[in-house]
C-alpha cells in the first residue's frame, strides 16, 4: 500500500496549489481520502476528506477555498488550493481509510489505516 503526496511548495499569499494523492497497492475505489497537515509546534488537523461514493467534508477554515475530489481511473485525489493564506502553511498528507466517513469521523487520524510520506506548502505573506 503507498500513498505519494506531491505538488506541494511555496507560494505568496492569495495563490493557488493543487496537491496530489496518488494511490496504489489496494483496491482505490473502496477507500475514502482524507487530507491532514501539521504545521511546526502544532497538532495535525484534518482538511478535507471525500468518501468513496464522492462525499466531501472540510474544516471550516477552508471551506470556500479548498476543492477535493477524486479520479478512480487515476487512482488519485486532489486538493485544489485557493486564495492561500500563511496560516495554511505546512506539511500536508493524504489518508487511506475502508471505514465510512462521518461528519465528525472524516477529520480523525484513526480513522484512517493508511499514510503518505506528506508535501510541505508554505505560504508566503
Amino acid at each position: 500500500v503507498q500513498l505519494v503526496e506531491s505538488g506541494g511548495g511555496l507560494v505568496q499569499a492569495g495563490g493557488s496549489l493543487t496537491l496530489s494523492c496518488a494511490a496504489s497497492g489496494f483496491t482505490f475505489d473502496d477507500y475514502a481520502i482524507g487530507w491532514f497537515r501539521q504545521a511546526p509546534g502544532k497538532q495535525r488537523e484534518g482538511v478535507s476528506g471525500i468518501s468513496s461514493a464522492g462525499r466531501t467534508y472540510y474544516v471550516d477554515s477552508v471551506k470556500g477555498r479548498f476543492i477535493i475530489s477524486r479520479d478512480n481511473a487515476k487512482n488519485t485525489v486532489y486538493l485544489q488550493m485557493n486564495s492561500l493564506k500563511p496560516e495554511d502553511t505546512a506539511v500536508y498528507y493524504c489518508a487511506a481509510s475502508l471505514i465510512a466517513l462521518g461528519s465528525i469521523s472524516w477529520a480523525r487520524d484513526r480513522t484512517y489505516a493508511y499514510w503518505g510520506q506528506g508535501t510541505q506548502v508554505t505560504v508566503s505573506s
